[in-house]
């Protein structure tokens, strides 16, 4: 049976990822996650994602490696995580009364056969209109400096929202099971047989 990695070490990715009942473990990819020049939102995460599970893929044999990346896409402007509070609220309060776009870079890699399975998943989110106040009390609350969108979506972050549209709500969070299934079954990685036989 091959082995599963993460690889992130996203406490959100991991937890995810634990809903599918099989066991994995985690390990970090240290990528340069620069975009390159004229790089698309979708060819960016798409690359990132493959870059990630490559980078762990030499620590580790018989083994499907995980790797995920994701971006906010606003009035055609990547957007990546806030890392401090000021650019939080400034995000925000671009994203008030809008739709921004989040995709998810999925890639599930065979380091034996170094065969690649990827793909990425659109999620849009509807903005309410929000106030300055509103936002800078939701971002001292929850803190999410490292989300790319600046918000949680699983937390407090819910009450920015007027709806929210896609697939599969996980992929907003950061990994996208439904796709991630389906990729590991091309890997004849069947998740739910891989539960009964552990």
């Amino acid at each position: 049976m091959k082995k599963i990695v993460l690889g992130s070490t996203s406490p959100f990715r991991r937890e995810i990822l634990e809903k599918l009942h099989i066991p994995f473990q985690c390990d970090k990819p240290n990528i340069d996650e620069t975009p390159l020049p004229n790089e698309t939102a979708l060819a960016l995460v798409e690359r990132l994602a493959i870059k990630k599970a490559q980078a762990v893929a030499s620590k580790h044999s018989n083994a499907l490696i995980i790797g995920s990346d994701q971006v906010a896409l606003c009035d055609d402007q990547i957007l990546g995580k806030p890392h401090t509070v000021e650019n939080a609220v400034k995000q925000l309060m671009g994203f008030s009364g809008k739709c921004v776009t989040f995709f998810t870079g999925l890639c599930v890699y065979d380091n034996d056969t170094q065969r690649i399975e990827s793909t990425v998943e659109p999620f849009h989110v509807h903005f309410k209109e929000l106030h300055k106040q509103d936002i800078e009390r939701y971002v001292n609350a929850e803190m999410p400096l490292n989300c790319a969108g600046s918000f949680k979506s699983e937390g407090l972050g819910i009450c920015l929202f007027e709806k929210l549209e896609g697939d599969d709500p996980n992929s907003l969070i950061g990994l996208p099971l439904i796709k991630l299934v389906k990729l590991l079954e091309k890997h004849d990685f069947n998740v739910l047989r891989e539960i009964e036989s552990a």
